[in-house]
């Protein structure tokens, strides 16, 4: 598949007289449909309202939830993040999708430890206490399980938190797993690490140790409180840009190794079978995506009039350097605006001002990262990498709009 280089695009984030006359039109368009504010009654409350409470609450009207699929063995099944109900670029930690292998465990973290061994001088234990006296460093990364969109392949889900729900995007505290690493003092022929969970099947992942020197943090909050036991707690890998089975959840090991341990989770699974037969391993790198969250499937456009398309992309290789946005099922792309702030290997919200006719449409979106690496289109994509496998996929999605409003997943 040919990439476009992402210096070829324009940047969206210069301000233009252009987008600002069009955005102001845009406004206007949807001021108009207001209502007039005398003719709107004060209906505010009249008394004193509750007390502030221990922990905070949404609002009894918000109803978003996970959606969860329960199998005949559930302590292995995933939920799946509302998109389309999201806002900005973080994940609340409350709605932040799973994925589990054996159940959630409870782990008292005065009674966790971390221990880091193998090929290296100083083999160390380190209590919670001691890693929450370490340096600490904080950055915003998105987590999505290789799986997700798996279905995509072969046959589509109905709504974007079940094709894109497996993703979300927070802000991680904890550790470089680097500074860790130097206190041992790694051996040169150590190449690998070998990272594994505290969990009933002890989960492991094999990482390459230049991975593991760069940017991987050891993780105890999220989102500015603990990471919640769904989350790892009191301790996980944050692997930024791989896929999300390598971020070891309820870490409690790491061992150095000249080689990696083809464990389960790099041999039959979390492997594509390519069209001649051979695996595809050891795909670590999430390659750039996006996805329209509105309007998606299932959602109900009450009329013609003024919208606002908006989505989501992202990339493991780094920044989203642009979106387009096609309203006539690819025959034609906008650009999209992004919305800030934007930082690498994390969310990045786009929105497209869009005036609905009333007729039948089809909306698709593509990202562009800073390498230049365009994201492809499903029938690419399957030309590509064939039907044998249900992991990695970031093939573009499209939803048809219908004349009453309704809208479906195009390739359902």
């Amino acid at each position: 598949m040919k990439d476009r280089t992402a210096k070829d695009q324009p940047d969206s984030s210069k301000p233009s007289r252009r987008r600002f006359l069009k955005s102001g039109a845009v406004l206007a368009g949807v001021l108009g449909a207001c209502a007039d504010s005398g003719n709107v009654s004060d209906s505010g409350p009249r008394t004193l309202g509750d007390i502030p409470s221990p922990y905070g609450q949404r609002s009894t009207y918000e109803k978003s939830v996970r959606y969860t699929h329960l199998s005949d063995t559930p302590e292995a099944g995933p939920s799946r993040t509302p998109l389309q109900d999201s806002y900005g670029i973080l994940t609340p930690s409350s709605l932040h999708f799973e994925r589990h292998h054996s159940g959630v465990p409870t782990i008292d973290p005065s009674q966790h430890h971390l221990l880091i061994h193998g090929m290296v001088d100083r083999p160390l234990v380190f209590t919670m206490e001691e890693i929450l006296r370490l340096p600490s460093v904080s950055r915003i990364h998105f987590i999505e399980c290789s799986g997700n969109s798996g279905r995509e392949w072969t046959t589509p889900e109905p709504t974007v938190q079940r094709t894109h729900g497996m993703l979300g995007c927070s802000e991680w505290t904890g550790v470089s797993l680097s500074l860790l690493l130097s206190e041992v003092g790694v051996q040169s022929e150590a190449k690998w690490i070998i990272a594994e969970g505290a969990d009933g099947c002890k989960l492991h992942r094999s990482i390459p140790m230049e991975k593991a020197m760069d940017n991987i943090v050891i993780a105890y909050a999220q989102n500015g409180e603990a990471i919640r036991p769904e989350q790892g707690y009191p301790l996980r890998l944050v692997v930024p840009g791989w896929e999300g089975n390598t971020h070891v959840k309820w870490l409690r090991r790491i061992k150095a190794v000249d080689q990696p341990y083809m464990g389960r989770e790099e041999t039959s699974k979390y492997t594509d079978l390519m069209p001649d037969g051979k695996a595809r391993q050891f795909t670590f790198v999430m390659e750039a995506k996006s996805v329209i969250t509105f309007p998606s499937g299932r959602d109900k456009l009450p009329g013609p009039g003024f919208y606002e398309i908006t989505g989501l992309a992202w990339s493991g290789r780094g920044l989203i350097k642009s979106v387009e946005i096609s309203i006539d099922g690819g025959q034609s792309w906008q650009e999209a605006q992004f919305q800030e702030p934007r930082h690498p290997v994390a969310l990045t919200r786009f929105r497209l001002p869009w005036r609905w006719e009333g007729q039948e449409v089809t909306l698709r979106s593509r990202c562009i990262d800073e390498t230049g690496y365009v994201q492809p289109s499903r029938e690419a994509l399957i030309e590509a990498r064939g039907l044998n496998t249900r992991y990695h996929y970031n093939g573009i999605t499209a939803w048809r709009v219908s004349s009453d409003g309704s809208v479906q997943n195009a390739y359902a």
